[in-house]
């Protein structure tokens, strides 16, 4: 995006990557469909990102709006899906990875690393790639997190940032699944809930972290799927305050269209259909086969009770962990699994109206790099965009 700006106002424009190919890390992103934004006001996406306000001058001068127009202009015809998500209409993220290609193709593509940025008094005069010299009057880093390494985001902007002078926040994982627990995940796996109630509590505090509704898929060592991702970016362990094994617990309501009041009611039912099966058998038309076994045990009812022997105050009991079915965090999967990296360049030494380095001159960041991310839905490309949009406006300026 940065690149094609400045190619547009006649600037000589030479773009860095590891990779043969542009856009590597952004054709898979959204499983291959590519969620390019979220079809929403800018205020919106400053109140769901964490350094919402560092985004304001980026969010205002490009906001999703633009973005669809400026995809759609490049002929990539789009869609907006549940939950005003943005995707290509031929969900192919290399329709939008090309888009860029083509809108940047007056830069030269050079496929080699940058592995240091030339400063001399105070301001960035060039990089090395490649082991050679290339001398520049301006130099941007938007080479991501280090989520994806495989993609070549694998944390070389950090570094490049460092030794330029600039400090990190706590580098971490965010949009990823969570580790939990216990082995009844395990039990589970492969077990994918479509619409379930999720909320997250936190030891010690009243207030919920995060509430939401939705998909999630168990797995071998806790859960996945959109919910949970979404729940792991307002999980923010600080050295102060540590992901220690069970501070926050996930609670599932596997019946959220019922009611307290309405599931009882649907239990009794059924017990009663079924009073001489036993209470393990009776309950294949209530939850999937596989959520059975554990449910059962968790109710405390035992197993080959008769369903007319099932008493209130077990019944009770069942309503209970189907209502609320809780988990313990231990902690998150590695960064390397997650959709984005939490943390990053510090946004005090970075001006938001430029995305120009407070203490470097000519020297910018945009995207990822940032300490800058957002829950699932679009709006980490959106922020993308219009950082990269800025810094390549700001520095066409110079």
């Amino acid at each position: 995006m940065a690149a094609g700006v400045c190619v547009s106002q006649g600037l000589s424009v030479t773009v860095f990557d590891k990779n043969p190919r542009p856009g590597r890390k952004l054709r898979i992103t959204g499983k291959g469909r590519c969620n390019v934004t979220n079809q929403c006001t800018p205020q919106e996406v400053i109140a769901v990102a964490h350094g919402g306000k560092f985004l304001y001058s980026a969010l205002t001068a490009f906001p999703p709006q633009a973005v669809m127009e400026f995809f759609e202009g490049l002929g990539v015809p789009l869609k907006t899906e549940r939950g005003s998500r943005v995707f290509p209409q031929s969900d192919s993220a290399h329709d939008i990875a090309d888009a860029l290609a083509r809108f940047a193709g007056g830069a030269e593509y050079i496929p080699k690393a940058v592995t240091e940025i030339l400063i001399e008094d105070g301001r960035a005069v060039g990089v090395i790639a490649g082991g050679k010299r290339r001398e520049a009057s301006r130099v941007l880093i938007a080479c991501g997190g280090a989520s994806y390494p495989a993609t070549g985001s694998d944390g070389s902007g950090f570094r490049l940032a460092e030794r330029a002078g600039h400090s990190l926040t706590e580098i971490g994982p965010s949009l990823v699944p969570l580790v939990m627990e216990g082995d009844d995940c395990g039990r589970l796996m492969g077990l994918s809930l479509r619409n379930v109630g999720l909320r997250v509590t936190e030891q010690g505090v009243k207030k919920p972290v995060y509430t939401d509704f939705g998909e999630l898929l168990f797995t071998h060592f806790g859960m996945s799927g959109p919910i949970i991702l979404s729940a792991s970016a307002h999980l923010r362990p600080t050295p102060k305050h540590p992901m220690a094994p069970g501070r926050y617990t996930v609670h599932l309501d596997l019946k959220p269209a019922l009611d307290e009041g309405k599931l009882d009611a649907r239990l009794l039912r059924d017990l009663e259909e079924n009073k001489n099966r036993i209470f393990a058998n009776a309950l294949d038309r209530l939850l999937p086969k596989k959520l059975i076994p554990v449910v059962v045990e968790r109710s405390g009812i035992p197993p080959d009770t008769r369903c007319n022997a099932v008493t209130r105050e077990q019944r009770r009991g069942l309503l209970r962990v189907l209502k609320d079915f809780s988990l313990k965090v231990e902690g998150f999967r590695p960064l390397a699994e997650a959709i984005v990296t939490a943390g990053g360049v510090s946004l005090r030494e970075v001006e938001p109206g430029t995305m120009e380095s407070k203490l470097v001159r000519g020297l910018y960041f945009a995207g990822e790099v940032l300490d800058v991310d957002a829950p699932t839905g679009g709006y980490n490309l959106q922020i993308a965009f219009s950082t990269g949009r800025l810094a390549g406006e700001s520095m066409a300026k110079v």
